[in-house]
């Protein structure tokens, strides 16, 4: 099981395209779900995109780091330990296109994990309802972006539930 959150979702695409026989399913918590050829930035929401693409950063290469907020992370002490590491995102890494791969990798099971709690939920509620009308199993949490850090037990759960429904030696 390969889980992406975020951009991520581009990431456990990409290489789902690259090593489908490793891989019994792909879990996409909150996360972008790129077809054939597409950028993440082909993916963000119109106005989300003009304002990144303007900002200062952007000329020089980089995206700020989202606010915390939009992330569903409102516990001060919990803010402090996220943001102390946050960097700036390197522009390019949106702009490369990804592969959706081979007949192999298309066929993999997938699941959605979508968080409806917070700021975010509008940026990510199309790829769940794309992977609602693809067939793909579909679940809810009512959490920020970042539920992993917000709801640990939840998500582990949720992944461990999966996991398990497709462990073949249970």
């Amino acid at each position: 099981m390969l889980v992406g959150h975020s951009y991520a979702g581009m990431v456990i695409t990409g290489v789902a395209a690259q090593v489908p026989e490793r891989l019994r399913l792909l879990v996409y918590l909150d996360a972008y779900i790129p077809a054939e050829g597409q950028t993440q930035s082909d993916l963000w929401p119109a106005e989300m995109r003009a304002a990144i693409q303007s900002d200062e950063a952007a000329g020089r290469g980089l995206r700020r780091p989202p606010a915390l907020d939009f992330l569903g992370i409102t516990d001060p002490e919990m803010a402090a330990w996220v943001k102390a590491p946050l960097t700036p995102h390197p522009m390019a890494t949106y702009q490369e296109p990804v592969s959706a791969g081979g007949a192999k990798s298309v066929r993999l099971p997938r699941a959605f994990v979508h968080c409806t709690g917070g700021p975010s939920t509008p940026v990510f509620a199309p790829f769940a309802a794309r992977a609602r009308a693809e067939g793909w199993e579909v679940h809810e949490l009512a959490a920020g972006h970042c539920a992993m850090l917000t709801m640990p037990r939840e998500v582990a759960g949720l992944l461990l539930e999966l996991a398990g429904a497709r462990d073949p030696h249970a």
